[in-house]
């Protein structure tokens, strides 16, 4: 059965930390208690996706102890398909994540059993992936499973998110991607420039307009997306809102938006949809907590 967003990556537990203030080099600061919660970039988008109306199937990996147990679990009851969801030896991956009072944070990333997704499980997956309308991937997997889900993608519309953000891409990828969905200092990596260069929105347009890729949408947290369509630049607002905690707002956004264009949305009014939603999902703590449903979104 055609699903309308298939999501090709990881899946984590999180153990969340929160910290008067993020450690410096060499600092050992006190946290919080340990918050343990399902993440991982590919099961919070395809979680997201999920929550606002659209029919979901997941591809890739979790453990086979009682954590990817949990997060097995977790995931089914937000009705996500995980017919690929394959089991492996070992544990899940797991992610350490401190966040401050400005809600801010740092992640650390053990990839476990996601670092076994290969080609092949990727490719006994295809016909999912050619009767999907949108494929999401992200960088938490090995790359080979990246690349072949791209060339599986078909008529679908392929949506990558390039985090953790490498130096660059390789060639044989960018022709293969249809919307690139990076923050500002993923883009500024892609680039090979420093976060400071792309304070400016102009600056960030500007790189944007650079990279081999037509369709580009920048987040750039409180202040919003930025979208290359083409010729064609617009900077999108976001609403103001009381943030509590910003872990999981870009993968918030991620999901928005392939719900947004698997309804067939321009790029520039699908970002403006996931805009609103990742603002709505900082009001609480934890990447999944706060993902909006369609009708908290409408209110």
């Amino acid at each position: 059965m055609a699903v309308d967003v298939v999501v090709v990556g990881s899946v984590n537990l999180d153990q969340v930390i929160e910290v008067e203030s993020l450690p410096v080099p060499g600092e050992t600061v006190q946290g919080g208690p340990i918050i343990r919660l399902g993440g991982g970039k590919g099961a919070n988008q395809a979680v997201a996706a999920a929550r606002l109306g659209c029919s979901v199937a997941f591809v890739g990996a979790v453990g086979t102890d009682t954590d990817s147990a949990q997060l097995r679990a977790e995931l089914l009851a937000e009705g996500v398909d995980l017919t690929r969801l394959a089991a492996v030896d070992g544990p899940p991956g797991h992610a350490v994540v401190l966040v401050d009072r400005q809600a801010e944070n740092v992640v650390v990333v053990s990839p476990g059993a996601n670092a076994r997704l290969d080609a092949a499980a990727v490719e006994d997956a295809g016909e999912l992936l050619d009767g999907a309308s949108v494929v999401v991937a992200q960088l938490e997997i090995p790359l080979p499973a990246v690349l072949a889900a791209a060339r599986l993608a078909g008529g679908a519309t392929f949506v990558l998110n390039p985090a953790p953000a490498p130096a660059g891409l390789p060639d044989e990828l960018w022709p293969l991607v249809d919307v690139l969905v990076p923050n500002r200092t993923e883009l500024a990596r892609l680039c090979g420039v420093p976060d400071s260069a792309l304070r400016a929105p102009g600056e960030v347009a500007r790189l944007a307009a650079g990279l081999p890729c037509e369709r580009v949408v920048v987040t750039l947290g409180a202040e919003g997306a930025l979208v290359r369509d083409g010729a064609r630049t617009e900077l999108i607002a976001a609403p103001t809102v009381r943030a509590v905690d910003t872990t999981g707002a870009g993968d918030t956004f991620c999901g928005a938006l392939a719900v947004a264009l698997a309804e067939g949305r321009g790029l520039a009014d699908a970002a403006r949809f996931a805009v609103r939603a990742a603002a709505l999902s900082v009001e609480r703590t934890g990447a999944r907590t706060a993902m909006p449903t369609r009708a908290r979104l409408a209110g």
